[in-house]
Protein backbone atom coordinates (compact mmCIF):
# COMPACT_ATOMS: atom_id res chain seq x y z
CA UNK A 1 0.00 0.00 0.00
CA UNK A 2 2.47 2.48 1.00
CA UNK A 3 4.70 1.60 -2.54
CA UNK A 4 1.71 2.16 -4.17
CA UNK A 5 1.47 5.35 -3.05
CA UNK A 6 4.68 6.02 -3.25
CA UNK A 7 5.04 5.41 -7.11
CA UNK A 8 2.19 7.35 -7.33
CA UNK A 9 3.79 10.65 -6.32
CA UNK A 10 6.72 10.13 -7.91
CA UNK A 11 5.03 9.82 -11.40
CA UNK A 12 2.69 12.65 -10.53
CA UNK A 13 6.16 15.19 -9.57
CA UNK A 14 7.73 13.70 -12.96
CA UNK A 15 4.59 14.64 -15.34
CA UNK A 16 4.94 18.23 -13.27
CA UNK A 17 8.29 18.38 -13.97
CA UNK A 18 7.65 17.57 -17.72
CA UNK A 19 5.28 19.89 -18.02
CA UNK A 20 7.12 23.09 -16.14
CA UNK A 21 10.46 22.36 -18.10
CA UNK A 22 12.50 21.55 -14.85
CA UNK A 23 16.00 20.12 -15.48
CA UNK A 24 15.03 16.46 -13.99
CA UNK A 25 17.37 13.98 -12.07
CA UNK A 26 17.55 10.28 -10.71
CA UNK A 27 16.85 10.26 -7.26
CA UNK A 28 15.56 7.37 -5.03
CA UNK A 29 12.56 8.28 -2.63
CA UNK A 30 11.99 6.25 0.42
CA UNK A 31 10.33 2.87 -1.32
CA UNK A 32 9.95 4.53 -4.60
CA UNK A 33 10.90 2.34 -7.74
CA UNK A 34 14.69 3.15 -8.90
CA UNK A 35 15.03 5.25 -12.00
CA UNK A 36 12.15 7.35 -11.49
CA UNK A 37 12.64 11.22 -11.83
CA UNK A 38 12.06 14.28 -9.44
CA UNK A 39 11.79 18.04 -10.36
CA UNK A 40 14.70 19.90 -9.10
CA UNK A 41 14.30 23.78 -8.91
CA UNK A 42 17.24 25.71 -9.82
CA UNK A 43 16.80 29.00 -6.82
CA UNK A 44 20.07 30.87 -8.15
CA UNK A 45 19.27 34.08 -8.97
CA UNK A 46 20.84 35.42 -11.77
CA UNK A 47 22.01 39.37 -11.80
CA UNK A 48 20.90 41.37 -14.82
CA UNK A 49 23.50 42.83 -17.00
CA UNK A 50 24.05 46.38 -16.75
CA UNK A 51 23.40 48.27 -19.83
CA UNK A 52 23.48 52.18 -20.78
CA UNK A 53 25.69 54.01 -19.54
CA UNK A 54 26.86 51.51 -16.59
CA UNK A 55 28.18 49.05 -18.77
CA UNK A 56 30.16 52.21 -21.17
CA UNK A 57 32.01 53.30 -18.00
CA UNK A 58 33.09 50.14 -16.82
CA UNK A 59 34.40 49.01 -20.13
CA UNK A 60 37.85 49.75 -20.44
CA UNK A 61 39.14 51.87 -23.47
CA UNK A 62 40.92 51.08 -26.07
CA UNK A 63 44.23 48.74 -25.28
CA UNK A 64 42.31 47.17 -22.28
CA UNK A 65 42.54 49.60 -20.15
CA UNK A 66 41.96 53.61 -19.36
CA UNK A 67 44.27 56.29 -18.63
CA UNK A 68 44.49 57.68 -15.04
CA UNK A 69 43.87 61.97 -15.35
CA UNK A 70 45.99 62.55 -11.93
CA UNK A 71 48.37 65.10 -11.73
CA UNK A 72 52.16 65.11 -12.21
CA UNK A 73 54.08 65.40 -8.82
CA UNK A 74 57.26 66.11 -10.37
CA UNK A 75 55.62 68.61 -12.79
CA UNK A 76 53.91 70.19 -9.67
CA UNK A 77 57.01 70.02 -7.68
CA UNK A 78 59.23 71.69 -10.38
CA UNK A 79 57.05 74.60 -11.36
CA UNK A 80 57.09 75.25 -7.26
CA UNK A 81 60.62 75.42 -7.03
CA UNK A 82 61.19 77.79 -10.28
CA UNK A 83 58.06 79.85 -9.04
CA UNK A 84 60.28 80.37 -5.61
CA UNK A 85 63.26 80.91 -7.71
CA UNK A 86 61.56 83.87 -9.26
CA UNK A 87 60.23 85.15 -5.89
CA UNK A 88 63.45 85.32 -4.69
CA UNK A 89 65.50 86.66 -8.30
CA UNK A 90 63.19 89.56 -7.42
CA UNK A 91 64.23 89.75 -3.60
CA UNK A 92 67.94 90.91 -4.75
CA UNK A 93 67.88 94.28 -4.35
CA UNK A 94 68.20 95.99 -7.74
CA UNK A 95 70.65 98.65 -9.58
CA UNK A 96 68.48 101.78 -10.07
CA UNK A 97 68.87 102.88 -13.40
CA UNK A 98 67.59 106.06 -15.24
CA UNK A 99 64.88 108.21 -13.86
CA UNK A 100 62.33 105.87 -15.15
CA UNK A 101 61.83 103.69 -11.92
CA UNK A 102 63.07 100.67 -13.85
CA UNK A 103 66.15 98.47 -11.82
CA UNK A 104 68.64 96.27 -12.88
CA UNK A 105 67.51 92.94 -11.65
CA UNK A 106 67.93 88.95 -11.79
CA UNK A 107 64.40 88.83 -12.80
CA UNK A 108 65.16 88.60 -16.65
CA UNK A 109 67.87 85.61 -15.52
CA UNK A 110 65.55 83.61 -13.63
CA UNK A 111 62.98 83.58 -16.51
CA UNK A 112 64.63 82.83 -19.24
CA UNK A 113 66.43 79.87 -16.72
CA UNK A 114 63.00 78.67 -16.05
CA UNK A 115 61.72 78.22 -19.45
CA UNK A 116 65.37 76.98 -20.72
CA UNK A 117 64.76 73.93 -18.23
CA UNK A 118 61.33 73.84 -18.19
CA UNK A 119 60.13 74.03 -21.14
CA UNK A 120 57.39 76.23 -22.63
CA UNK A 121 53.75 74.28 -20.50
CA UNK A 122 55.72 74.18 -16.82
CA UNK A 123 57.38 77.19 -17.80
CA UNK A 124 55.12 79.55 -18.73
CA UNK A 125 53.51 78.08 -15.84
CA UNK A 126 55.93 78.71 -12.93
CA UNK A 127 56.16 82.50 -14.52
CA UNK A 128 52.79 82.91 -14.16
CA UNK A 129 51.96 81.52 -10.89
CA UNK A 130 54.75 83.71 -9.89
CA UNK A 131 53.05 86.97 -11.54
CA UNK A 132 49.21 85.75 -9.94
CA UNK A 133 51.11 85.89 -6.42
CA UNK A 134 52.10 89.49 -6.77
CA UNK A 135 49.22 90.58 -8.59
CA UNK A 136 47.21 89.68 -5.47
CA UNK A 137 49.00 91.54 -2.80
CA UNK A 138 52.60 89.79 -2.30
CA UNK A 139 55.56 91.64 -2.33
CA UNK A 140 56.92 89.45 -4.94
CA UNK A 141 58.33 91.98 -7.48
CA UNK A 142 61.12 94.22 -7.48
CA UNK A 143 61.73 96.21 -4.91
CA UNK A 144 58.64 94.80 -2.67
CA UNK A 145 56.31 95.84 -5.32
CA UNK A 146 52.57 94.34 -5.49
CA UNK A 147 49.31 94.60 -6.27
CA UNK A 148 47.49 95.52 -9.91
CA UNK A 149 48.78 99.21 -9.55
CA UNK A 150 52.09 97.72 -10.91
CA UNK A 151 50.35 97.45 -14.32
CA UNK A 152 50.18 100.87 -14.62
CA UNK A 153 53.97 101.65 -13.79
CA UNK A 154 57.06 101.50 -15.67
CA UNK A 155 57.59 98.00 -15.67
CA UNK A 156 53.95 96.87 -16.35
CA UNK A 157 55.40 95.79 -19.97
CA UNK A 158 58.66 93.96 -18.76
CA UNK A 159 56.33 91.65 -16.45
CA UNK A 160 53.96 91.10 -18.69
CA UNK A 161 56.95 90.06 -21.19
CA UNK A 162 58.03 87.42 -18.80
CA UNK A 163 55.34 84.71 -19.32
CA UNK A 164 55.40 85.16 -23.17
CA UNK A 165 59.42 84.49 -23.04
CA UNK A 166 59.38 81.60 -20.87
CA UNK A 167 56.93 79.84 -23.51
CA UNK A 168 59.20 81.06 -26.14
CA UNK A 169 62.58 80.19 -24.76
CA UNK A 170 60.98 77.00 -23.33
CA UNK A 171 59.79 76.20 -27.25
CA UNK A 172 63.42 76.74 -28.41
CA UNK A 173 64.70 74.60 -25.41
CA UNK A 174 62.52 71.63 -26.19
CA UNK A 175 63.08 71.51 -29.51
CA UNK A 176 66.99 71.98 -29.16
CA UNK A 177 67.25 68.74 -26.55
CA UNK A 178 65.11 66.79 -28.02
CA UNK A 179 66.36 66.71 -31.89
CA UNK A 180 69.96 68.46 -32.01
CA UNK A 181 73.06 67.08 -30.63
CA UNK A 182 75.02 68.26 -27.63
CA UNK A 183 77.61 69.59 -29.16
CA UNK A 184 75.50 72.62 -30.44
CA UNK A 185 73.47 73.06 -27.58
CA UNK A 186 74.85 75.89 -26.24
CA UNK A 187 75.34 77.97 -29.40
CA UNK A 188 71.74 77.58 -30.32
CA UNK A 189 69.99 78.14 -27.33
CA UNK A 190 72.25 81.19 -26.53
CA UNK A 191 70.90 82.54 -29.96
CA UNK A 192 67.18 81.62 -28.82
CA UNK A 193 67.69 83.17 -25.25
CA UNK A 194 69.24 86.44 -26.51
CA UNK A 195 66.40 86.99 -29.80
CA UNK A 196 64.11 86.42 -26.80
CA UNK A 197 64.91 88.94 -24.58
CA UNK A 198 65.21 91.61 -26.99
CA UNK A 199 62.43 90.52 -29.31
CA UNK A 200 59.65 89.39 -26.48
CA UNK A 201 61.32 91.52 -23.06
CA UNK A 202 63.02 94.38 -24.63
CA UNK A 203 60.23 94.70 -26.54
CA UNK A 204 56.96 94.67 -24.07
CA UNK A 205 59.12 96.52 -22.08
CA UNK A 206 59.45 99.47 -24.41
CA UNK A 207 55.64 99.52 -25.07
CA UNK A 208 55.07 99.17 -21.40
CA UNK A 209 56.89 102.50 -20.93
CA UNK A 210 55.14 103.97 -24.12
CA UNK A 211 51.66 103.48 -22.84
CA UNK A 212 52.12 103.70 -18.86
CA UNK A 213 54.87 106.78 -18.90
CA UNK A 214 53.19 108.87 -22.48
CA UNK A 215 56.84 108.45 -23.91
CA UNK A 216 57.78 108.72 -27.47
CA UNK A 217 59.58 105.84 -29.14
CA UNK A 218 62.82 107.57 -28.97
CA UNK A 219 62.55 108.39 -25.21
CA UNK A 220 61.12 104.95 -24.56
CA UNK A 221 64.00 102.82 -26.49
CA UNK A 222 66.74 105.30 -24.86
CA UNK A 223 65.77 104.75 -21.30
CA UNK A 224 65.37 100.49 -22.66
CA UNK A 225 68.95 100.41 -23.49
CA UNK A 226 70.90 100.60 -20.49
CA UNK A 227 69.65 97.02 -19.95
CA UNK A 228 70.54 95.55 -23.00
CA UNK A 229 73.86 94.85 -22.51
CA UNK A 230 73.46 93.21 -18.43
CA UNK A 231 70.82 91.22 -20.01
CA UNK A 232 72.91 89.59 -22.71
CA UNK A 233 75.22 88.62 -20.73
CA UNK A 234 72.14 86.77 -18.05
CA UNK A 235 71.22 85.22 -21.70
CA UNK A 236 74.57 83.32 -21.55
CA UNK A 237 74.65 82.84 -17.93
CA UNK A 238 70.70 81.42 -18.25
CA UNK A 239 71.68 78.87 -21.17
CA UNK A 240 75.21 77.77 -19.57
CA UNK A 241 73.19 76.69 -16.75
CA UNK A 242 69.79 75.11 -17.97
CA UNK A 243 72.24 73.10 -20.10
CA UNK A 244 74.14 72.08 -17.60
CA UNK A 245 70.62 70.96 -16.07
CA UNK A 246 69.88 68.82 -19.10
CA UNK A 247 73.15 66.98 -19.13
CA UNK A 248 72.70 65.61 -15.51
CA UNK A 249 68.84 65.03 -15.82
CA UNK A 250 68.36 64.49 -19.33
CA UNK A 251 64.19 63.64 -18.55
CA UNK A 252 63.57 66.71 -17.22
CA UNK A 253 61.92 68.45 -20.60
CA UNK A 254 60.44 63.99 -21.25
CA UNK A 255 57.08 63.74 -19.55
CA UNK A 256 56.71 60.46 -17.28
CA UNK A 257 54.06 58.18 -18.89
CA UNK A 258 50.76 57.99 -17.19
CA UNK A 259 49.89 55.01 -15.30
CA UNK A 260 47.19 52.38 -16.90
CA UNK A 261 44.84 51.52 -14.72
Amino acid sequence: MGSKHSCTLVTGAGARAEQAGARPVVRAAGHATPGRVLPVTDNTHVRPEPTGTATAAARPGPGGARRSRGVDPRSVALVAVFTALLVAAAVVPGIPVGGFGVPITLQTLAVLLTGLVLGPGRGGVAVLVYLLLGLVGLPVFSAGQSGLQVLSGPTAGYLVSFVVAAVAVGLAARTVVRRVRRALWVPLLVVAAVVTSVVVVHALGVAGLMVNLKLPLSAAIGADLPFLPGDLLKAVVAVVAAVAVHRAFPDVLVRPARRRA
